[in-house]
C-alpha cells in the first residue's frame, strides 16, 4: 500500500526515554518488507546524529541521514534565503553549535542581528526576549523552528517552542514570518527528497493533529495517528482534522503491511 513511511518520533516511537512497546518491530517489519522510513522531529535540542544514537540505542538501528529535525530544515531554508546572515538564536547549544557549523555567524549585538532564530529553548529568559525585540524592532526577520505548544514527555508535557515565539510576538507586536518545521511543507518536502518518493506513495504517522496530521493533508500523504502522545480519543473526536488511519499505538501500524 505504501512504499515511504514518515514517523513522529516524541509521543510516536518513544517518550522520552522509554521506546514505545513495538516500535522496534514495526520498523524491523518495514524495513524487512524494504519500505523505506524517515523519522521527523520539530526539536532542535539535539543533532541528528544524537537523534539516531538514541534510536539505535533503544533497538532501532538508525543512521543519521534518515533523520530529518527542524535544524536541518532550518539551515536549508537560511543557505537559500539568507546565507550570510548573522544570526541571534533564541534555542539550546546543540542548536547554536549545528548553526554555526553551518557557517552562520552568531551574534547578541542588536544592530548587526539580520535574523532572529527561534527554538524551543528550556534556557530562555529576559535577556534573550530583549535582545529578541531590540532586534526586531530594528528590522530583524523573526523565523522559527516549529510552533508546538508542548512537548510530550514520560509522565506529561512541557512548555515548547510555541511559548518562545507568543513571548517575542507580544513585546514586539510582530508575527513569527516563518516556521519551517511541522506542519510546514517545507519539512515534509525535505522527507520526500530524502526517501525519493511522491506524496501519494507514503503515510506519515505522529500523535499531533494541528502538526503532523494536518502537515500529511496539506501536502497529499495518508496519515496515521497514534493515541500514545498528546492527542486522546475526546480530543480526536472535537477536531476538524481527521486522520486517515487511528492508531492505538505504533504496534498496529504492521498491520498495514500484514494485510497487503
Amino acid at each position: 500500500m505504501f512504499r515511504g513511511f514518515i514517523f513522529d518520533l516524541d509521543g510516536t516511537v518513544y517518550l522520552s526515554d522509554r521506546l514505545i512497546p513495538g516500535a522496534d518491530e514495526v520498523i524491523g517489519l518495514l524495513r524487512e518488507k524494504e519500505r523505506k522510513v524517515v523519522f521527523l522531529s520539530n526539536k532542535p535540542i539535539q543533532t541528528r546524529e544524537d537523534y539516531a544514537a538514541k534510536l539505535t540505542r533503544l533497538g532501532i538501528p538508525t543512521a543519521p541521514s534518515e533523520v530529518i529535525n527542524s535544524t536541518l530544515v532550518m539551515i536549508n531554508y537560511l543557505k537559500k534565503h539568507a546565507p550570510k546572515a548573522k544570526l541571534f538564536v533564541v534555542g539550546e547549544t546543540p542548536f547554536i553549535e549545528e548553526l554555526k557549523r553551518a557557517g552562520f555567524s552568531i551574534t547578541e549585538e542588536p544592530k548587526e542581528i539580520d535574523y532572529v532564530v527561534v527554538a524551543f529553548d528550556r534556557t530562555f529568559d529576559y535577556k534573550k526576549l530583549n535582545i529578541s525585540y531590540q532586534a526586531i524592532k530594528l528590522g530583524a526577520h523573526f523565523v522559527a523552528t516549529n510552533p508546538d505548544r508542548t512537548c510530550p514527555v514520560e509522565g506529561g508535557e512541557i512548555p515548547d517552542c510555541a511559548g518562545m515565539i507568543a513571548a517575542i510576538e507580544a513585546v514586539t507586536q510582530k508575527k513569527v514570518e516563518v516556521i519551517v518545521g511541522k506542519p510546514s511543507p517545507i519539512i515534509i518536502q525535505t522527507a520526500l527528497e530524502t526517501m525519493g518518493l511522491k506524496p501519494e506513495e507514503c503515510i506519515l504517522i505522529g500523535d499531533r493533529l494541528e502538526t503532523d496530521i494536518k502537515m500529511g493533508k496539506d501536502s497529499g500523504i495518508a496519515t496515521g495517528l497514534v493515541l500514545t502522545g498528546v492527542t486522546d480519543e475526546k480530543t480526536l473526536k472535537e477536531s476538524p482534522i481527521q486522520p486517515d488511519f487511528v492508531f492505538g499505538s505504533i504496534v498496529e501500524v504492521k498491520n498495514l503491511v500484514i494485510e497487503e
